[in-house]
């Protein structure tokens, strides 16, 4: 006797999103045995923002006092969200440059799901990133004055500005060329980083500049989570700086809304 639970109609509602969840995990194993296979490029991108950390002193002064290295390290959670856009963007390509992508199209699959599946292992490299990030800060000195569940409230901002992000990346890698394409992204990666409030206070560089970052979603998740995580911050005076909370959950709300929906529909339409 067949122990198989029996699926749900033919293209019922619940067939299709049964069969699309199903889909999405596929395709979030197949990228999770890729690490496996190759895990040079991922451990690299978990420890790059270390790195990183470790080449900025504590030499710069932090508004109305405290230490330099507790305002940085949640501004580089931030900044690590923000790195992992590259490494979507670049999946993406290589896999249409293999034309993994149009096997994918050929398939009885969702298209969503294939998005989907793709995000989801992005996400559990980024818990993985983050969380090593943390240790990082927690072995340097760094803590978290606030409780724990400010600091987790901080953890799930950066997450959901991780989460906004990666559909922006698969949407820039299947509408790029080819991998090569990866490299103008990352010349816009790094202005975007840097004219933010993850290195120093906006009010000390010039008026246009600093209302740029002041608006800047990255400023808005590091601001966020360093009141989360009771850390020195840069305050500021205007509305940006004020609801910078409120920010982080509206711009990578705003992205989400946006980039989503295009990436399925640019997926259906490739080659269409």
């Amino acid at each position: 006797m067949s122990t198989t639970t029996p699926a749900p109609p033919a293209g019922s509602p619940m067939s299709r999103f049964g069969w699309a969840l199903a889909d999405s995990w596929t395709i979030t194993l197949r990228d999770l045995n890729h690490w496996v296979r190759r895990p040079g490029p991922v451990v690299l991108g978990w420890f790059f923002p270390i790195m990183m950390v470790l080449m900025f002193g504590g030499a710069i002064g932090v508004p109305g006092g405290g230490d330099y290295f507790d305002f940085l390290i949640p501004g580089m959670f931030a900044m690590t969200m923000l790195f992992g856009l590259e490494s979507t963007m670049m999946a993406v390509t290589t896999d249409a440059a293999k034309g993994v992508t149009d096997r994918f199209r050929s398939m009885p699959m969702s298209a969503s799901a294939v998005v989907m599946g793709r995000g989801a292992a992005d996400m559990l490299n980024s818990v993985v990133g983050l969380a090593v990030m943390i240790v990082t800060g927690l072995l340097l000195g760094w803590r978290a004055g606030g409780g724990l569940s400010p600091a987790l409230a901080a953890v799930g901002l950066l997450l959901l500005l991780r989460f906004a992000l990666l559909w922006v990346g698969i949407f820039a890698g299947l509408v790029a060329g080819g991998p090569e394409a990866v490299t103008s992204v990352q010349i816009l990666v790094w202005p975007v980083g840097f004219l933010s409030s993850v290195f120093v206070d906006p009010a000390t560089m010039p008026g246009w500049l600093g209302a740029i970052a002041e608006w800047n979603p990255l400023s808005a998740t590091a601001t966020a989570a360093r009141r989360l995580f009771e850390n020195p911050g840069w305050g500021g005076d205007s509305w940006a700086a004020q609801n910078a909370t409120l920010m982080a959950l509206v711009w990578p709300l705003l992205l989400i809304a946006v980039f989503l929906p295009l990436s399925t529909r640019t997926f259906r339409r490739l080659g269409g």
